[in-house]
């Protein structure tokens, strides 16, 4: 078919003017030369690392760089995305980011950005999202951010930022997230937050804002997430007591905080509410839950760490959802209702730390469910019924349990923790069935019989095996060789004989070794010191004999922290580089913080170590892990006290009594500045006591008694606070008439003796379980210490009831 001229012409003219319609659309994609220039002036303010976004650069249109959008017309930069780019310096308050004029959405998320929020930031009038959230900003909120009235989006989460919420934030109608949490956010949340009024998350979390929340806070009505806990609020009339206009609350979590008061009831009558924190505050009396129905939605209630009493009332049973229960630390009283076998659901339930009594309902066996179940800190007694077993979480410590039912089906448990119960007999040889067990802990109960071999089938994956305090005999068979994942051993005060296990020095992840108090043989387990990640060594009165330093063998331990090796028949000189190697207790690390911490939650090693009294804030315990120990006492070591003792500037007691150390007491312990406590008492030691030690400001307790010391005592402070024991039998030592007094100058009796050995002693033990800032306070090793004490003391006075040594429930 021909196409006339005219036709031709007219398709000719519309194509070019697609073209050209086409090719003008295109050019306004490119981006502008003004916000290119911006945008590199930018980023030249910082020393941009490998990170550095590498399409940054002048050949690529800047719409196409990585993080940067621009719009479709205009090719202005509307958004700017540089999450997780490590720009190591601060915003500058000219910063060529404030010319940006249209951006819309700035996320500087994890940037390694310091120094002051610039106020020009609220110059960028268009911005709808802003995020500067793990970042390492300090100084206040500039109030200027209130400008940003478009903006429905801000996070500065996790910073370091101080000073009041601004009440400016209240000029931002529009937002619809506020995260300012995990900052050092002081005074009270301003009453202009009410104004908020589309807020739907708000988190301030974990800063330490104070008093009432404002009135104009029920003025949040479509929240669905709030965030609170950590800080020192107290209660008000509007949360949490009046929570009726919260129809959209799904998730609430205001624990630690200063809420005191009876049950908030109205919080839990909010028809959308899944999740509910409350733990850690003062709440009183019983709780009443409202008339909810059935079909709640209610997944997670915690209510732990409050003064709630009385029994959990059977309405519990309306939350059909519940998937975790914690009421723990408390003071509920009465059984464990059957009423919670309804909550069919449940994965977890924590009721530890409370008055309950009787049995473990059979009922319970009906939640198909549940994984986790914590009793612990109980009146609970009875037989551990068999249902039990198939969970993958135990733990019943601290109650008055007498028998094991044997599984009712095929065991799954992963974590058992048993210890401080009534239990006795033979080990449970089901236990040796379980695979995957992590966690075994059958401490202070009265178990009897060998520890079987059949444990080696469960080696490979135990992390703690702990069965301290019982009465297991026999030999510890050497079953360790596989063990590359055990990181706490525990079989102290037993009857257990024989050679120390050596297939522990396949166990690179060993954290804690104790055998005290057993009958363990052999020489010095040197080749321990090889262990990587070995914290804790504790051999306390065994059999143990022979020198501790072998020519053929290298001196390792650079991780250890505490070493207890007293009462045993260790003899021997040690080298003057003998302790050269020992790291960790020589510099400061936190390395394998973590799981340290952990160790004073488990109830394990918790009880091992008696680190804390039940009912002592686990928080101060935690500050004490820079604690470091040595206590050689009750042996036969001979020659020098080595110079190199003098690098372990983190000691903060050292015990090396009643030993045969001889010569002088070395200066160099002048250098450990952080000594808490020094005993070096029933030596040999003779010259004078180093004036030095007179200096050591930490240093609450001392005893230089039986030696053959002489000379001036230091007039430091501290030794003007010891008593006149801690000098006793040194009779060429003068200027003790302002600690003696004049007339016991000389040598006391031995009636006197007596008396002040006993004072001391009990002293000693007062400083152990760790007053003020004291020789532990707070992280008590009572066990490698303490009873070592208690045990001396019984043999030379007789049993008398140590004050103060109140034992842990």
């Amino acid at each position: 078919m021909m196409i006339n001229g005219g036709c031709f012409s007219a398709i000719i003219t519309i194509y070019f003017c697609l073209l050209i319609h086409t090719l003008a659309s295109t050019s306004q994609h490119f981006c502008r030369h003004d916000q290119r220039d911006a945008l590199l002036e930018f980023i030249d303010e910082f020393p941009i690392d490998a990170s550095y976004p590498s399409s940054w650069n002048t050949s690529i249109d800047c719409c196409l760089w990585d993080g940067v959008t621009c719009d479709d017309k205009s090719g202005k930069v509307i958004s700017l995305d540089l999450n997780s780019i490590s720009l190591n310096s601060s915003l500058k308050t000219n910063s060529s980011l404030f010319r940006l004029h249209y951006l819309r959405q700035l996320n500087l998320n994890g940037c390694n950005l310091q120094g002051e929020i610039p106020s020009s930031l609220g110059n960028l009038s268009s911005l709808t999202f802003l995020d500067l959230s793990y970042n390492s900003l300090v100084g206040e909120i500039p109030a200027s951010i209130g400008n940003l009235n478009q903006l429905r989006n801000l996070s500065l989460w996790g910073n370091g930022l101080i000073g009041e919420i601004p009440s400016s934030l209240g000029n931002l109608s529009s937002l619809l997230d506020l995260e300012l949490q995990g900052n050092h956010l002081v005074g009270e949340v301003p009453a202009s937050i009410g104004n908020l009024k589309e807020l739907k998350v708000l988190m301030v979390g974990y800063n330490r804002l104070s008093g009432n929340i404002p009135i104009s806070f029920a003025n949040l009505t479509k929240l669905f997430s709030l965030s609170i806990s950590s800080n020192s609020f107290t209660s008000s009339t509007t949360f949490p007591y009046d929570m009726s206009g919260f129809h959209s609350l799904e998730y609430v979590d205001a624990s630690d905080n200063s809420f005191l008061g009876p049950f908030p009831k109205s919080l839990f009558s909010i028809p959308s509410l899944q999740g509910a924190n409350l733990g850690g505050n003062q709440f009183t009396g019983p709780i009443e839950f409202p008339n909810t129905s059935s079909s709640s939605k209610l997944q997670d209630i915690s209510l732990a760490r409050n003064r709630f009493n009385g029994p959990i009332p059977k309405s519990i049973s309306k939350f059909l959802y519940l998937v975790k229960l914690d009421l723990s630390q408390n003071n509920f009283t009465g059984p464990i209702p059957s009423s919670i076998s309804k909550l069919v659901n449940l994965n977890w339930l924590y009721l530890k730390d409370n008055n309950f009594s009787g049995t473990i309902p059979r009922s319970i066996s009906n939640l198909a469910n549940l994984e986790y179940l914590d009793f612990s800190n109980n009146n609970l007694e009875g037989e551990v019924p068999g249902f039990v077993w198939r969970l993958a979480g135990l733990t019943l410590s601290h109650n008055s349990f007498s028998s094991l039912e044997n599984p009712s089906q095929e065991p799954l448990i992963k974590q058992l923790d048993l210890n401080s119960n009534s239990l006795q007999g033979p080990f449970p040889y089901w236990i040796c069935k379980l695979k995957g067990l992590t966690l075994l802990d059958l401490s202070n109960n009265l178990f009897s019989g060998s520890i079987p071999p059949c444990l080696i089938n469960l080696i490979d994956s135990l992390t703690d095996l702990i069965l301290r305090n019982n009465s297991f005999t026999g030999i510890l068979q050497d079953i360790f060789a596989n063990a590359t994942e055990l990181r706490s051993l525990d079989v102290s005060r037993n009857k257990l004989e024989g050679n120390f296990p050596k297939s522990l020095i396949n166990c690179k992840a060993l954290i804690l070794v104790n055998v005290e108090s057993n009958n363990f043989r052999g020489k010095f387990p040197s080749w321990l010191g090889s262990l990587p990640s070995l914290h804790v060594l504790i051999l306390r009165s065994n059999e143990f004999y022979g020198p501790l330093y072998h020519r053929d063998v290298s001196i390792g331990f650079q991780s250890l922290r505490i070493i207890d090796i007293s009462r045993n028949d260790f003899t021997g000189t040690l080298p003057p580089h003998y302790f050269s190697n020992w790291r960790e207790m020589a510099t400061f690390t936190d390395e394998n913080y973590v799981y340290m911490e952990n160790l004073l939650n488990y109830s394990s090693v918790y009880q091992s170590m008696e680190m804390v009294n039940k009912g002592v804030d686990l928080s101060f315990a935690r500050i004490r892990q820079d604690f470091r120990a040595m206590d050689f006492s009750g042996n036969r070591i001979s020659g020098k006290i080595p110079e190199s003792i003098g690098f372990l500037k983190e000691l903060r007691l050292l015990n090396l009594s009643g030993n045969a150390f001889t010569s002088d007491i070395p200066r160099v312990l002048a250098n450990l500045t952080k000594l808490e406590s020094l005993d070096l008492s029933r030596n040999k030691l003779s010259g004078p006591i180093p004036q030095g030690i007179g200096k050591l400001s930490f240093l609450s307790y001392m005893n230089f008694s039986h030696n053959l010391l002489h000379g001036p005592v230091p007039q430091g402070t501290q030794f003007q606070r010891q008593k006149c024991s801690s000098f006793l039998d040194n009779p060429g030592l003068s200027g003790l008439e302002d600690i003696c007094g004049e007339s016991h100058v000389t040598n006391p009796t031995t009636s006197e003796q007596h008396e002040e050995s006993e004072e001391q002693m009990f002293n000693w033990v007062a400083a152990a379980i760790a007053y003020g800032p004291g020789v532990f306070c707070g992280l008590v090793i009572g066990h490698i210490f303490t009873s070592h004490y208690q045990e001396w003391f019984t043999e030379k006075f007789g049993r008398r009831k140590l004050r103060g040594t109140k034992r842990a429930r």
